[in-house]
């Protein structure tokens, strides 16, 4: 008779399970939430269709429970890209969904979103910097990094990001992606939609400059006329174009799902899902071969893993995109894209790299530039290291 085998347990090299039980066990309520401005100029202003500005301006959120365990969020609004402004996203956390946590256990996501759901109506961006901070300060307090919390990835790792070429002259744009393709990235995404013939012949030059291997995106931010729009498509696939970006307006998915039907080129939903309703209804109409998700857009980390869900139910493609942002938010998505196995098309986490100098996590992104990857960092929480920067808050 076999002697009876022992239960089986941890390995000892297990302890951050034991400090997740004991960190979290009977955690104190949310005490307190308070913001804070940081703007950094880019390095050439960054436009896109709708519009563009020569700095990155970036709302933190701090979230701190009764005990002192902190988290950070961050929230850009991008006027041109949300319509949403910078007062109206402070006042959105300040006066509505930030007291709506108050005395809240920090690890009910689920719950946190629907008291804030219920205290303000829709306001996206201010709802993912709260989320941020949430899952920051919980992971913090769990002794993870963000990505294990969000369900995958592996500590020490990487994931890759594609380089972002916003709006100017051909051949400021062509120099521009060539340049950053041979430096690393695999991915180079172009911003259009002001004018379809210059969009076919920048297409058309960056393609036949571009190493074989490297993915070659173009966004045009909802900026085609439906009427043109297939004409348009076709030549930018024989131009060479992988993957064509939101090319009609938000809402014609009839539309996008013409252009999908008619192969040669990828189609990517961005501006079309700004919720896991619009994801769920995308799906269904067969308008996108690829889901972008931007964290801020949808609301938070929390709804960006419903929306990843479902696009891995439905078989479709994730990007991580961003609006773009600075450090924190930039590292919230990195770890979300490192969590996502059908995150297959790079990342846009070049935020940080755009601006003359990063001012929240400026040694998440060293290197970054060179080589087209971004580190994930094994530190728990975000990995912001924020907590030796209170000015950030003053």
């Amino acid at each position: 008779m076999q002697p009876k085998q022992p239960a089986a347990t941890l390995p000892a090299t297990g302890a951050a399970v034991p400090r997740l039980v004991t960190a979290l066990d009977t955690p104190a309520g949310v005490a307190s939430v308070r913001t804070g401005v940081v703007r950094a100029r880019y390095r050439r202003p960054f436009a896109i269709s709708s519009g563009g500005s020569d700095e990155l301006v970036s709302l933190l959120v701090e979230v701190r429970t009764a005990d002192g365990a902190r988290g950070v969020g961050e929230a850009s609004p991008m006027t041109a890209y949300t319509g949403e402004t910078l007062a109206g996203l402070r006042a959105a956390v300040d006066e509505h969904a930030g007291p709506a946590l108050l005395g809240r256990d920090p690890r009910d996501l689920a719950g946190a979103h629907a008291a804030m759901d219920a205290a303000i109506r829709g306001q996206h961006l201010a709802k993912a910097a709260l989320d941020m901070a949430l899952h920051d300060l919980v992971a913090r307090a769990a002794g993870w990094p963000l990505h294990l919390l969000l369900g995958g990835g592996r500590p020490g790792g990487s994931v890759p990001t594609a380089w972002v070429v916003g709006l100017g002259t051909e051949d400021e744009m062509a120099e521009e992606a060539v340049r950053y393709a041979r430096a690393g990235f695999r991915h180079v995404k172009l911003k259009g939609g002001e004018d379809p013939a210059r969009d076919v012949a920048l297409v058309a030059a960056v393609r036949a400059a571009l190493p074989e291997a490297v993915e070659l995106s173009l966004d045009a931010n909802e900026g085609y006329a439906p009427s043109g729009a297939a004409r348009t498509a076709a030549r930018l696939a024989d131009a060479g174009l992988d993957l064509l970006e939101q090319p009609l307006p938000r809402w014609d998915l009839d539309g996008m799902a013409a252009l999908r039907a008619a192969g040669g080129v990828r189609v990517m939903a961005d501006e079309s899902v700004q919720s896991a309703h619009d994801a769920l209804e995308v799906v269904r109409r067969g308008a996108a071969d690829v889901l972008n998700i931007k964290v801020l857009k949808v609301g938070g980390l929390f709804r960006a893993r419903q929306i990843a869900a479902l696009a891995e139910t439905a078989g479709l493609a994730v990007k991580v995109g961003t609006m773009p942002e600075l450090g924190v938010a930039t590292l919230a998505a990195a770890h979300l894209s490192a969590a996502l196995p059908h995150a297959t098309v790079p990342a846009d986490l070049v935020g940080p790299l755009l601006v003359e100098a990063e001012p929240l996590a400026p040694a998440a992104f060293a290197g970054a530039a060179e080589t087209g990857r971004v580190a994930v960092p094994a530190a728990p929480g975000l990995g912001h290291g924020l907590d030796a920067r209170p000015e950030v808050f003053a």
